[in-house]
């Protein structure tokens, strides 16, 4: 089984802020703004080296996600940056009348999403995003695993026409996949990590690391496990789960998300609509979140290798 090592930890809002600074300087047509998070959203550079394309909008989300709209009507490209939280919940009703119902080719950029916002406590997480943003038609939605990735995601949907929810994180966490340069990022393609028979791990964003870590120690229970890394929950890569669980005959979804809406949801459609198949899912079972460390707040609430091994050896035994 191919071996996945890393040399640094880097949060993935960083990957966002250097894949926008990579914009301001090949595409003209992008534009950014911001509700008053310049340093947590890593877009300094972008507004320090085009002042004229970057507009600060305050503590006024809802009103962003207008401006936002509006811009797009000139033929500019805008990226909108604050938590997960305000990026949707408090402004679902802009997104969904000005945005999505209208195809306006806005590019929502969440940053601190899921649990690992950590000590700002469950106000400021949200473990809800992906199931609000998948349902409204239209809308991709993207979940990254690392920098590398998010990076990339942030360059390619750019080029996509139409709205895009890009979901991203706080922590520094783990660098394993490809730089852009090397592997260009496909919107709606899933990317298969690990070649296995027994269980398919279908994960997305800082769960891909813990589902990697996870299948070396299945292995070493001499369980065969398939990672697939799922950064487009919507398209989902139906194909590739398809294909992956014909082998396998049973799959585990991980998500940093609430169990219900998000990834593992998609999957179950996608497996009820082709060929039913046994499922287990790792996401935060119903509940709010609650301040803490990172760390501790993906032990307690299951989100981690441990978790990922319990669930493949229990859906192995419905086979």
């Amino acid at each position: 089984m191919k071996k996945y090592t890393f040399t640094e930890k880097k949060d993935t809002r960083s990957g966002f802020g250097d894949g926008l600074t990579e914009l301001g300087k090949t595409n003209p047509n992008v534009v950014a703004l911001c509700a008053d998070l310049i340093g947590s959203l890593k877009m300094n550079d972008f507004a320090e080296n085009h002042p004229e394309r970057f507009f600060q909008i305050g503590i006024a989300e809802a009103n962003m996600m207008g401006i936002a709209a509006g811009l797009t009507i000139g033929g500019k490209i805008p990226f909108t940056g604050t938590f997960a939280n305000f990026s949707t919940g408090r402004v679902y009703d802009q997104i969904r009348q000005s945005i999505a119902y209208s195809d306006k080719n806005v590019k929502i950029c969440a940053s601190h999403a899921g649990l690992t916002l950590g000590e700002d406590g469950a106000t400021h997480q949200i473990l809800e995003d992906i199931g609000l943003m998948k349902m409204l038609p239209g809308m991709t939605v993207i979940n990254t695993c690392d920098y590398n990735q998010t990076k990339a995601a942030t360059i390619a949907i750019a080029e996509h026409e139409g709205p895009v929810y890009l979901r991203f994180g706080r922590p520094k966490v783990p660098v394993f996949m490809p730089d852009y340069n090397d592997e260009k990022f496909e919107i709606g393609k899933a990317i298969q990590l690990t070649e296995g028979t027994d269980v398919t791990i279908v994960a997305t964003g800082h769960l891909v690391w813990e589902a990697l870590q996870a299948s070396e120690q299945l292995e070493a229970k001499g369980i065969s496990a398939e990672v697939i890394n799922i950064h487009t929950i919507k398209p989902l890569d139906e194909a590739a789960i398809l294909k992956s669980v014909a082998k396998t005959g049973c799959v585990v979804t991980a998500e940093e998300h609430n169990k219900y809406g998000g990834l593992g949801e998609s999957v179950a459609r996608c497996l009820a609509s082709n060929t039913p198949t046994p499922q287990e899912f790792v996401a935060v079972n119903d509940s709010f979140g609650e301040s803490g460390t990172p760390a501790q707040l993906m032990e307690k609430y299951g989100l981690n290798d441990k978790s990922i091994v319990v669930a493949a050896e229990k859906v192995i035994a419905r086979k």
